[in-house]
């Protein structure tokens, strides 16, 4: 495993126990300059995990605890008259921090979910007229609850597609849980200290054009990616009636990135169909949209992916 990334998940590890694809996918995410949405019920460490992973990089992180009375000002900034000085100031919002966490943004009405997603595709804020490059690395981790919906607002497809993975986080282990306890009935978490900076992952992002990735593989990528938009031409028929919208030109774009990160962390100087299993899931479950009839059948966007992973042979 590259050295610096080892560092940085050990410190991580101080107050995070299990839970290690989400920490994976932080990593990507940060690497490839993407963004992540995680789905989970509360409590599961989610603000933890990347309040540790900004301390372990020396970089900035603010949470936004997304409600239906929150306006696009409150997250990007706005301009405000100086009584004293008796000029308008702009007063940045916490959109400009390096790792931004939105939790529950799927509570926030659809004007506040389109202004942070503007910013995470843009890197840029227009205030007054002026426009304000975010910092970078600039991530954002949006969560979602998958339980309590009234009162919530659907991201619409369009905008999930921006984000680059979607990760679903379970429960720990009745053994992580147990570390957990123990961790804090006896003398409470470590404190999570800096073992890279900005320069560090500047590197590894220069570092990930450097991962070889054969005809053969990126060409398994796209079929991957079109057997989701045409599953009839991949002997995926009995999925068919399942799919109304295959996986966007973006997602084969992000499935390339994040594979190379992967074997970026796993001390590869190459990408196998490996590193690609490993991210296919997150990259691909939010942005294939099933029918009626797929909920009628109990078949989830997971469950497709696998049929798609079954149907399309190895390189």
């Amino acid at each position: 495993m590259n050295q610096t990334i080892a560092a940085i998940k050990k410190e991580v590890g101080k107050v995070i126990v299990g839970h290690e694809h989400l920490v994976d996918s932080m990593l990507i995410a940060l690497l490839c300059e993407g963004h992540l949405l995680v789905e989970g019920v509360p409590g599961l460490a989610k603000t933890t995990a990347v309040n540790a992973l900004a301390r372990s990089l020396g970089l900035g992180f603010k949470r936004v605890q997304f409600t239906p009375d929150l306006l696009p000002s409150d997250i990007t900034g706005t301009e405000i008259y100086d009584q004293k000085s008796g000029e308008f100031k702009i007063k940045h919002g916490p959109v400009f921090t390096n790792l931004l966490l939105a939790d529950e943004i799927n509570r926030a009405p659809a004007k506040v979910q389109s202004a942070l997603l503007e910013v995470m595709q843009e890197k840029q804020v227009t205030i007054a007229e002026e426009t304000y490059r975010v910092d970078r690395p600039f991530l954002v981790l949006a969560t979602q609850n998958p339980v309590e919906q009234e009162g919530t607002y659907r991201l619409p497809e369009a905008q999930l597609d921006r984000f680059m993975l979607k990760v679903d986080v379970g429960y720990n282990t009745i053994e992580e849980e147990f570390e957990v306890v123990s961790r804090v009935a006896a003398r409470g978490f470590e404190p999570v200290s800096q073992v890279a900076g900005k320069d560090e992952i500047e590197r590894m992002q220069k570092e990930l054009g450097d991962i070889h990735v054969d005809d053969a593989v990126q060409r398994y990528i796209l079929k991957l990616i079109f057997a989701s938009r045409y599953p009839s031409e991949y002997g995926l028929e009995s999925m068919r009636e399942y799919i109304e919208f295959g996986a966007s030109p973006r997602a084969s774009i992000d499935l390339y990135r994040a594979s190379r990160a992967v074997a970026l962390i796993r001390g590869k100087d190459y990408v196998s169909p490996v590193d690609i299993a490993e991210v296919l899931h997150d990259v691909l479950r939010h942005r294939i949209i099933l029918g009626y009839k797929a909920e009628a059948a109990g078949v989830t966007p997971d469950d497709v992916i696998t049929e798609i992973q079954k149907a399309v042979p190895l390189p």
